[in-house]
């Protein structure tokens, strides 16, 4: 008797190597959730330190901690929930994402990790004001951010055209 085959395991008809748009999604759907937590979490504990009025995050020599690390909460839940929307977006698509897809998502996703990385990293250490070396992970989340939404917005495009 064949064995019947899930539309994950069928074949991508345009011959790409991409992921199932159902794993696609639930990839998105799992690191948009434990993300949110995580920068949610951090949030919390930024507020704990300026309620406890803790000298090494509120001084003001230590203002750009406190600004580098503000900006690592924002950015990463508001990443976050570009990730749990690019997975809400991907339950119209049926089959394989295909190509474009599935590099929207890679890029989606190291944006997720590099830009508030980034930004948490540059405020760990301070140089004379300024962040330190682990803000240049920010340059490349940013462009990966770029390039995920405009491969996403090219796919979703492509796909109502058809």
């Amino acid at each position: 008797m064949p064995k019947k085959v899930t539309p994950k395991e069928t074949p991508d008809p345009q011959g790409h190597l991409g992921d199932s748009i159902q794993s696609l999604a639930d990839r998105h759907l799992a690191f948009g959730w434990w993300s949110l937590l995580i920068f949610l979490t951090l949030g919390v504990v930024l507020e704990l330190l300026h309620g406890f009025k803790v000298g090494w995050y509120l001084d003001v020599s230590n203002e750009t901690r406190r600004h580098m690390w503000t900006l690592a909460h924002a950015h990463g839940t508001l990443l976050a929930l570009v990730n749990l929307a690019f997975a809400f977006s991907l339950k119209g698509f049926g089959g394989h994402g295909g190509r474009g897809l599935v590099t929207a998502s890679r890029c989606l996703i190291g944006a997720g990790v590099l830009m508030p990385l980034g930004f948490f990293l540059g405020g760990l250490v301070i140089h004379a004001g300024d962040p330190g070396l682990g803000i240049v992970l920010l340059p490349a989340g940013a462009l990966l951010l770029l390039a995920g939404v405009f491969l996403a917005a090219r796919s979703f495009r492509t796909r109502r055209t058809e």
